[in-house]
């Protein structure tokens, strides 16, 4: 595909993504990469074919040379190979049956276990045991994530990020034998894809994207915008939870995440990583 070509599909993608045209430069170098980000989907039906264990591991390394915090590399990848382990993750959130189907199903974990480990090694005091250990710890294991989801998008393979996993974080730590400080934020389905997968519409860059500092603007107006191009684009295909909220029109974005939130969800998951080790002071 030409230059023009690549341009041209990035400027489509993002339109449909954010509602707003963006200009796009023929003469950059990399438009394949960003034609490939611009137009990410999400899958969760995969075709009936494996992913190379070699390709495999080789994605996993691409994802590990990620950016890390200090250069403290807090983050693992667990390639759960064994169905019985997959089997007992989907028996706890037996709505995404799809963990089951892909080809692989890989879990990111944040690993604040090694770093206290070589000070100790090294007969140095471990002084910083609060919770921006933790977060370090957490947004190098999401960095490794989204690398991974990038290099496996180059060589055609579709990712599903799972973060439902959390939802039951013992039940996934058990199964996975995590030792202390060693927490998992996200599965990740993968496999090729079956279907070409929706692009998503986004927020608009105006209530997303800030210039040097935040300042006062009409949300409400803005997610009321979203709401309206999100459901000409991809509506929903059911309303949640209508036992308790009845069914509404228009339902949007908005009123879906709405809902979503009034449940209390993960109210646990404070204490389960206090007890895998970590401070969270």
């Amino acid at each position: 595909m030409a230059n023009d070509e690549i341009a041209q599909s990035i400027r489509a993608a993002l339109l449909e993504r954010f509602g707003e045209q963006f200009a796009v430069d023929p003469r950059l170098s990399g438009l394949d990469a960003l034609a490939r980000i611009a137009a990410h989907r999400s899958h969760r039906r995969y075709a009936p074919r494996g992913v190379d264990p070699d390709l495999l591991r080789l994605l996993c390394a691409c994802a590990l040379s990620a950016p890390s915090k200090s250069d403290l590399q807090q983050a693992d990848i667990v390639v759960i190979d064994d169905m019985a382990i997959r089997k007992t993750i989907v028996a706890a959130i037996p709505d995404m049956p799809w963990i089951l189907d892909a080809p692989a199903f890989l879990v990111f974990a944040a690993n604040g276990a090694r770093l206290p480990t070589i000070c100790k090694l090294r007969g140095k005091p471990f002084p910083n045991d609060h919770l921006d250990q933790f977060f370090n710890a957490a947004v190098d294991a999401a960095i490794v994530m989204t690398t991974f989801i990038q290099a496996a998008a180059t060589v055609g393979l579709g990712c599903c990020p799972i973060s439902a996993i959390r939802d039951h974080p013992s039940i996934v730590s058990d199964a996975l034998k995590l030792p202390d400080r060693v927490i998992p934020i996200a599965g990740l389905c993968v496999g090729w894809p079956a279907q070409a997968g929706e692009i998503t519409p986004r927020l608009s860059l105006s209530t997303t994207l800030v210039e040097d500092t935040y300042r006062e603007h009409n949300l409400a107006n803005e997610i009321d915008a979203y709401d309206r191009r999100r459901g000409a684009l991809r509506p929903y295909r059911r309303q949640r939870n209508v036992e308790r909220w009845g069914e509404t029109q228009p339902y949007g974005w908005s009123e879906d995440k709405a809902r979503q939130y009034a449940e209390p969800t993960r109210t646990d998951f404070g204490t389960f990583v206090r007890g895998k080790g970590f401070r969270l002071d």
